[in-house]
């Protein structure tokens, strides 16, 4: 019986196929392009990395210290880049990480089972704040995503998250076809190994 990992602590796979699905939309390819994924290296960020490397992207990501993406997920992703000539930066200067990207993208600082850590991490992930200023430092043709619920104020300024450049609109109704697409596929298969 095939299993769907919707969401766990570790990985988001189905946020990064509906990611991809929405970045090839708006860019046209997926081969080459930058994304650069500011503030907490949660789960996420985990399957980006993962998406990333197996489509050849560049991923450059911003984290502050403590917060990066899980080690281990990291060194499997990148043997994987060494086959698909993607490329994997982790560091932890927002403006650095933004610097030339094709996609500005992050997430909620505080996730589901981080709520007693709140006011630490609303300070130490501050200056990781995807705003005017940090969009900036991107192509002036960039992308702004974030796989919702959005904390306006917090990791995304209102500015950027209703403007222009935002397509976070058009990654939400993404995900609901990308779930589709799955389940099509695995219901397709399961039929396929019955006859």
């Amino acid at each position: 019986m095939p299993v769907i990992n919707g969401l766990t602590d570790l990985s988001h796979p189905c946020q990064a196929l509906s990611d991809l699905l929405t970045i090839r939309e708006k860019k046209g390819r997926l081969k080459g392009v930058k994304i650069a994924y500011i503030g907490d290296g949660n789960n996420v960020a985990n399957s980006l990395i993962e998406a990333a490397a197996k489509m050849g992207m560049i991923i450059t990501l911003g984290c502050p210290v403590g917060y990066q993406p899980e080690q281990h997920v990291v060194d499997r992703a990148r043997v994987e880049a060494a086959k698909t000539g993607a490329v994997i930066e982790i560091g932890h200067d927002p403006h650095v990480a933004a610097k030339e990207a094709d996609i500005i993208y992050t997430d909620v600082w505080i996730s589901m089972g981080r709520e007693r850590e709140h006011a630490r991490r609303l300070k130490v992930l501050a200056p990781y704040q995807v705003n005017s200023r940090l969009l900036h430092r991107a192509k002036p043709d960039a992308i702004v995503m974030h796989c919702l619920p959005a904390h306006r104020g917090e990791e995304i300024s209102a500015e950027v998250l209703d403007g222009s450049q935002s397509v976070i609109i058009d990654q939400a109704e993404n995900r609901l076809h990308m779930q589709k697409a799955i389940l099509t596929n695995l219901l397709g298969k399961r039929s396929r190994t019955r006859r």
